[in-house]
């Protein structure tokens, strides 16, 4: 590994037209789950000046009325009256979604295994919901094991949201995006480089006002003194004017911020987004279980930076492939890691979904501010219960 560089991640607000297509996915996805918690969800948004549109497949027994669920979340993001140009009460919500193909319905409820062989085993009764590659990300940077760069860039984004809700800078609009460039040296986070927070406001506001605001509220309570300099570079709305922002200013689709959501590229990614799959997805099962045994991996001591990669075929219960990459800080050899990594972890996904509880999870709360890392959450893929095992494995093969 390269030991001294600098490396630059971003994250968004809840308003950030993407992300409030997310988080509309996710709700809806929420919402069937509670009801039917079998149901099967596919679900795309995509949000322009005036109307949000819902595309994908959902099989269910729950009935939801989707345009009021809809109006609600646009509405509690901000996006209520004139102010901000997207009005939660005016806009149209055009609902084009029909029901799971019967072929993807037939291999994700009876995988290949037990198609094939009668397998009893009901944790391999479910196939994977789709081919697909997943990676998950840890490294030593901060006490998530997440990065530096993303870690700082989420805490400014929430702080943004925060600090507009509780109505402390009060012509903040929802639309937002945040930056963070780390210096590394020696392989570890030496010194914040440059932060950049744009932010949506009202037109009555001058960027002097907006600048101080900033810098005093978001930037100040985030970011440790200890990595900032006389160097370090703030720069706050840039482009020196951010009134028209949201749906009207720039179209928004769900899955698009697949990097914010997960390591702010920081590792590979799969190409598979989250937001509005149920869990019988292996793009946010894999994705989520592939962060816990990376994050279980870094916590045990065995390497000080990890990526994990599981691949699915669609309809088959146990993975094609698992590869562990540990960049040259692996205490153990790698194929040592892979063959524990076979040994200690079920990825077979009903194993993962009954070990997480994914039809019970609450995936709005993750649809903006990132999916991994979530100290702020009780989340079951964030947990280090398997640091014991992966210590005891490795002992034993020492």
């Amino acid at each position: 590994m390269n030991k001294n560089y600098y490396f630059s991640s971003e994250s968004v607000t809840e308003g950030h037209p993407d992300k409030l297509c997310d988080m509309i996915a996710d709700a809806v996805l929420d919402t069937y789950l509670e009801k039917d918690p079998d149901s099967r969800v596919a679900c795309e948004v995509i949000a322009t000046t005036g109307a949000v549109t819902l595309m994908g497949e959902i099989t269910s027994n729950a009935v939801v009325d989707i345009p009021e669920l809809v109006r609600n979340i646009i509405r509690e993001v901000g996006y209520s009256g004139a102010d901000f140009g997207f009005d939660a009460d005016l806009c149209a919500v055009n609902c084009m979604i029909g029901r799971q193909s019967d072929d993807i319905n037939q291999c994700v409820t009876a995988s290949y295994e037990s198609r094939t062989s009668g397998c009893a085993d009901t944790l391999e009764s479910q196939g994977a919901g789709d081919q697909g590659l997943m990676f998950g990300y840890a490294c030593n940077d901060t006490d998530s094991k997440m990065p530096a760069p993303i870690y700082y860039a989420h805490q400014l984004s929430r702080q943004l949201c925060k600090v507009r809700k509780e109505g402390k800078l009060g012509y903040l609009g929802p639309d937002g995006k945040t930056m963070v460039t780390v210096e590394y040296k020696d392989g570890s986070p030496a010194r914040i480089d440059a932060v950049v927070v744009s932010t949506q406001h009202k037109d009555a506001v001058s960027q002097a006002e907006v600048r101080g605001g900033i810098l005093e509220h978001i930037v100040k309570p985030i970011l440790p003194e200890s990595m900032l300099d006389k160097d370090t570079q703030i720069m706050v709305n840039p482009s020196g004017r951010f009134v028209k922002g949201g749906p009207c200013a720039d179209t928004g689709l769900s899955g698009r911020k697949i990097i914010v959501d997960t390591y702010g590229g920081f590792g590979r990614h799969g190409g598979g987004s989250f937001s509005g799959k149920d869990p019988t997805k292996v793009d946010r099962t894999g994705a989520y279980a592939a962060r816990y045994i990376a994050k279980n991996i870094v916590a045990a001591g065995a390497a000080s930076h990890c990526e994990v990669q599981i691949a699915y075929a669609i309809g088959v219960a146990n993975p094609v492939s698992i590869h562990i990459d540990a960049f040259g800080t692996a205490a153990v050899p790698e194929e040592t890691l892979m063959q524990m990594c076979r040994e200690l972890f079920d990825l077979r996904p009903k194993a993962i979904i009954e070990q997480f509880g994914l039809t019970k999870v609450k995936y709005r709360n993750y649809a903006a501010y990132g999916h991994m890392g979530r100290g702020d959450l009780e989340t079951p893929w964030e947990k280090l219960n398997h640091v014991e095992d992966i210590r005891r494995y490795l002992k034993g093969k020492s």
